[in-house]
């Protein structure tokens, strides 16, 4: 039989890289850490991670136990939660979400949750979906509302995870500039005819975007300014720093003196959706996703 133990160790090696990393996370010694992993492999009779000095990686074996791992974790939540169901009469739903999606949609749909589960006792978290996703297949949170730009979601692939994607809104990323530029009376812009132009980004994650378009229309962006707030990233494009890339639901509230232009197609776009483990349709959660979807038809 394994040990439940061992594979919350595991995770925690593959969380954290290394077995140092995880001995603190876990308030273990590095050598307990080790012995956990070495019986698991025993148990097993296959090598779940392979060491190295740059750390520690997960083999194949390792990826599958960390997906069982995170089920596990999962599992256990849930019964937690039916148990309390069962004593208290109260449903925790705890929801994850990105600070402009938390901003703009989660407000107007949490008022139909509530009304059709009047019971429920809610939390909401703040955080990137690199870091919340995780939380989704651990069991710690049961949604996450999340995005992604073109690729695959932010989060570790585990096999056997069970993540489902729920997509809610495309958000097309904007130019923001000062009304009185140039180009601000355009009603479409190429990514290319902004070359000469100085940038102030709202997060990182757009910053690299904006690299990746640019390099395909063949310049280097001159970035003046970086922010983790669009809000803040649209009040320097005010002060004359330089224009902005800004997701449309973040266009609001509205700046004095701005204007937004939409790039031609193929436009940069935010794809938002919500993160759930595919076995779980509690009722909650179905009319929670629900509401949101409202709430982005009507943004």
């Amino acid at each position: 039989m394994i040990d439940v133990q061992r594979l919350r160790v595991l995770r925690a090696v593959a969380d954290h890289g290394s077995f140092s990393r995880a001995a603190g996370a876990l308030r273990l010694t590095p050598s307990a850490v080790s012995q956990h992993v070495a019986a698991l492999e025993r148990s097993l009779g296959a090598q779940v991670v392979t060491r190295s000095t740059r750390g520690v990686t997960l083999t194949q074996a390792g990826q599958i136990m960390v997906g069982a791992a995170e089920s596990v974790a999962a599992e256990l939540e849930q019964a937690k939660q039916q148990v309390e169901l069962l004593s208290t009469g109260r449903v925790q739903l705890t929801v994850a979400t990105f600070t402009s999606g938390g901003r703009h949609l989660l407000p107007g749909a949490l008022p139909r949750l509530t009304a059709a589960h009047p019971s429920t006792v809610l939390h909401v978290r703040e955080g990137e979906p690199e870091d919340t996703l995780p939380l989704v297949r651990q069991g710690a949170v049961d949604l996450a509302l999340a995005y992604h730009f073109d690729g695959p979601l932010p989060a570790r692939p585990v096999p056997g995870s069970g993540l489902r994607w729920t997509p809610i809104l495309e958000d097309p990323l904007h130019v923001v500039m000062p009304e009185g530029h140039r180009l601000a009376g355009r009603r479409t812009l190429e990514i290319a005819e902004l070359a000469a132009e100085p940038w102030v980004l709202g997060c990182l994650k757009t910053e690299a975007y904006l690299r990746r378009y640019a390099e395909r229309a063949g310049f280097e962006p001159e970035v003046r300014g970086t922010t983790t707030d669009y809000f803040f990233a649209r009040s320097l494009v005010a002060a004359g720093i330089g224009i902005s890339l800004i997701p449309s639901i973040a266009l609001v509230p509205s700046v004095p003196g701005l204007h937004a232009v939409p790039i031609e197609p193929p436009a940069p776009t935010r794809h938002i959706g919500v993160a759930t483990l595919g076995r779980r349709d509690h009722p909650h959660v179905t009319t929670l996703i629900e509401a949101l979807r409202e709430q982005a038809a009507s943004h």
